[in-house]
């Protein structure tokens, strides 16, 4: 188990995590990005599995978001506002009228402070940053650290934590592009998804739930005894259309199973778990790719890659039928997910 520092652009420096099986995860202390994960496939060569941009200036505005950490709120907050205890909070829209995945002071583009560990059956890389009340309008002053660790058992693990002085809205994910054909060699249709889900949040024309609670009965949305991802991409079903033909979609966990989500790519022999202990995952099929944006590996385009956004929905802001995502003041928020990775 180790741990590799580069300096990659400016102050920016690259933490290398390795593991005794070979296994590689990189991440930028710039939007503690995860740039690569190196696995093997069931050929034994080794690839990248997450997408990345071409150069690291790309990473500076990183319209896709691509790799990063994603805060104070994931997701999508309806008209910019919302409100705590009658009070009436105003948010700096970025998308629109509504709020994007933290707004224009957005960890995604955060120098966070690192801290590396190295133990003898894992290593990992510490990021921290304070968070000043009134960045991006949101109450209160947040500190806030997520760690990356890597074990010998394949196993990323994101652990977020978090704390607030005042009430505030926190959840927070990770924004990775994966593609388990290795180096994005192939789009995403072949990949087999099983979700641990019965429900979904339906969305309106602006991507904005609407607050119904939907069945994934007979629809596209029904992973729970796994299929392709293709055959969603593909289909007419009114909430894959209205993205533009996919997925960004919320699902509710069941948590009736250890691992909530299990990928496998049927060509590489790749397979990936994820389990978590947070209440939903976004699930986004890269709808919006195209040639405008440059990858390391591959071409950029629609249905190249696919994110597993584990998080609180911020629709609870507007809808009290979801969980909520106010963080009281000085009350701790501490959530973890891991992604095991292996051969099948």
């Amino acid at each position: 188990m180790q741990i590799h520092v580069e300096n990659v652009h400016k102050d920016w420096k690259q933490f290398t995590m390795v593991n005794d099986d070979a296994m590689e995860v990189s991440i930028l202390n710039f939007g503690g990005i995860i740039t690569r994960i190196i696995t093997p496939d069931k050929h034994g060569d080794r690839e990248n599995i997450v997408a990345r941009y071409n150069n690291f200036d790309d990473y500076i505005k990183n319209p896709l978001y691509l790799g990063a950490i994603i805060g104070r709120v994931a997701g999508r907050i309806q008209h910019a506002s919302f409100s705590i205890e009658d009070k009436a909070i105003h948010l700096q829209a970025n998308e629109g009228d509504h709020v994007l995945h933290g707004g224009s002071s957005g960890f995604h583009q955060i120098l966070w402070d690192v801290t590396t560990i190295e133990e003898s059956d894992y290593v990992g890389i510490k990021l921290s940053h304070t968070s000043k009340e009134k960045e991006g309008d949101f109450p209160g002053n947040v500190n806030v650290t997520v760690t990356y660790y890597l074990n010998n058992q394949n196993e990323l693990s994101i652990e977020y934590k978090a704390i607030s002085d005042k009430q505030t809205p926190i959840t927070l994910t990770n924004h990775s592009y994966f593609n388990l054909s290795g180096n994005l060699k192939q789009t995403i249709h072949e990949h087999e998804i099983t979700l641990d889900s019965d429900h979904f949040l339906e969305l309106d024309e602006e991507l904005i739930p609407t607050g119904k609670i939907m069945d994934v009965d007979m629809t596209p949305f029904d992973f729970r005894s796994g299929h392709r991802l293709g055959i969603g991409l593909n289909q007419d079903f009114y909430q894959n259309k209205i993205v533009g033909a996919g997925y960004d979609h919320y699902f509710l966990f069941n948590h009736e199973k250890r691992h909530v989500v299990n990928i496998v790519e049927p060509r590489s022999g790749r397979q990936l778990f994820i389990s978590t202990n947070q209440p939903g995952m976004v699930m986004y099929t890269s709808n919006s790719v195209d040639s405008s944006q440059r990858f390391y590996e591959g071409e950029a385009k629609k249905h190249i890659a696919v994110c597993f956004e584990t998080q609180g929905s911020p629709a609870s802001l507007h809808h009290d039928n979801l969980d909520t995502i106010i963080l009281e003041a000085n009350q701790p928020y501490q959530k973890t997910t891991t992604f095991q990775f292996g051969i099948f």
